[in-house]
């Protein structure tokens, strides 16, 4: 299974609706009601669907081994993230943006087919562990529309400039390495127009999170129990990241902080932050870097074709090669990508290019191999590398690659501002204490 796959799933799965029946009562005695615990924008969201939300959240925790936070400190936290889905998908909905039923078929098919399945096969894993295949198609179809909104609204709209490149790469030559940090975080999100008293209460409660991470609590159950950020429930860990993909605030910070300390309390335009390093790595930055000249034939794996079908399909294929058949011939012949009108020529590949499937199989073949047929998130393939050299990085490359750590950067902290905004502009009551 690959990690996006496995990360997509375990998303899901945490997220999968679930049912609670009430305890059977006497019948003189009431049974309480559902009830709205938020109005936002035209919709609104239920008890019973936020202690479901929240019961799966809690046995994702318990499966991972953390800490759990108080309950009612947990509630909120769920309710915060239901309402910022759904006014995403609100935003989503009134500004036209769809993923129909092909689409979502499509989607599903690659996710079963990653994790060795037919859709058949998947669909019956997922009853088996209590999901209902109707609720993960939706989950799936929003999780969709999410990523999508995203790049329509933030990434598409980011700009690098030449001056930032230049000072980017000015800085990295200085810096003479590539560490990588491993942070987590705490986010504790201030409304675009905040008051000073807003701001006040969200100041004395950053405080007293950091208070506690100092004094040792563990971090991922603070986390769980403060951040407003999407990543709360999964202790804030940002994975393993150069400082050129940090958020500026936190680079600012990471270089300064020993393993295992917590940063002071930290104020940005999103609000304030409490950052946890978690480890460090890395060393000398790599003057040069080896290349391949590879090829490749791609059948993509679908409702109409399966995994077995395509495996059977290229291994067909593979044996036509080895009898003398032209690999460019097949490729033109049977690949399903861009690559195909040109024999399934990639080009020169330099490392990190391709998915780490794809690049594993590579770098394992001899010159003029075939591969045997490899699973990656697009498809199956056939593999041939043709030549290899070792190239100093260019100055083109370095650009290339300056731009997409800088886009990074920009990312997150461009995402998260957009998210306050949208919660800003939407029309949010929130109910939870009212009984």
């Amino acid at each position: 299974m690959t990690k996006f796959v496995r990360t997509l799933v375990a998303l899901i799965a945490c997220l999968g609706s679930l049912f609670f029946l009430a305890p059977l009562a006497a019948a003189q005695e009431p049974v309480e009601a559902d009830r709205i615990v938020a109005v936002v924008g035209s919709d609104v969201i239920t008890y019973v669907e936020l202690r479901s939300r929240l019961a799966a959240a809690l046995k994702q925790l318990q499966k991972q081994g953390t800490p759990l936070p108080p309950q009612d400190a947990l509630e909120r936290q769920m309710l915060e993230r239901l309402i910022m889905d759904r006014a995403q998908l609100q935003y989503a909905k009134d500004s036209g943006m769809r993923v129909d039923d092909i689409q979502l078929d499509q989607a599903i098919g690659r996710i079963a087919a990653g994790n060795r399945m037919t859709v058949q096969e998947f669909r019956a894993a997922l009853e088996k562990d209590g999901i209902q295949y109707a609720s993960f198609r939706e989950d799936i179809r929003n999780e969709m529309i999410s990523v999508r909104l995203r790049e329509r609204e933030v990434d598409s709209k980011l700009v690098i400039s030449d001056g930032e490149i230049d000072n980017y790469i000015a800085n990295q030559a200085a810096a003479g390495n590539n560490e990588e940090y491993q942070l987590a975080h705490i986010l504790l999100r201030a409304p675009e127009s905040a008051s000073p008293e807003q701001l006040q209460k969200l100041r004395l409660r950053g405080e007293q999170a950091l208070k506690r991470a100092r004094a040792g609590e563990n971090f991922a159950e603070l986390t769980a129990a403060f951040s407003d950020a999407p990543d709360a429930l999964q202790g804030g860990d940002l994975g393993w990241r150069p400082l050129s993909r940090l958020p500026s605030l936190y680079a600012e910070v990471a270089g300064r902080l020993q393993q295992g300390e917590v940063s002071e309390l930290l104020r940005s335009s999103a609000g304030f932050h409490v950052v946890k390093l978690l480890g460090k790595r890395g060393g000398s930055m790599q003057a040069s870097v080896q290349q391949s000249k590879a090829r490749h034939i791609l059948i993509r794996v679908n409702e109409v074709v399966s995994e077995t079908e395509a495996r059977r399909k290229l291994e067909v294929v593979r044996e036509r090669i080895a009898n003398g058949v032209d690999f460019a011939e097949q490729a033109r012949l049977y690949s399903q990508d861009g690559s195909a009108a040109k024999g399934g020529d990639l080009g020169w590949l330099n490392p990190g290019d391709t998915v780490p499937e794809f690049e594993r199989a590579m770098d394992a073949l001899k010159l003029n191999e075939v591969s045997p047929v490899v699973q990656s998130p697009f498809g199956m393939h056939l593999i041939q590398v043709l030549e290899r050299r070792e190239r100093d990085v260019s100055v083109e490359r370095q650009r290339t690659v300056a731009r997409q750590a800088l886009r990074e950067r920009k990312m997150d902290e461009a995402y998260q501002d957009w998210l306050r905004q949208l919660r800003d502009r939407t029309y949010v009551e929130n109910r939870l204490d009212e009984k």
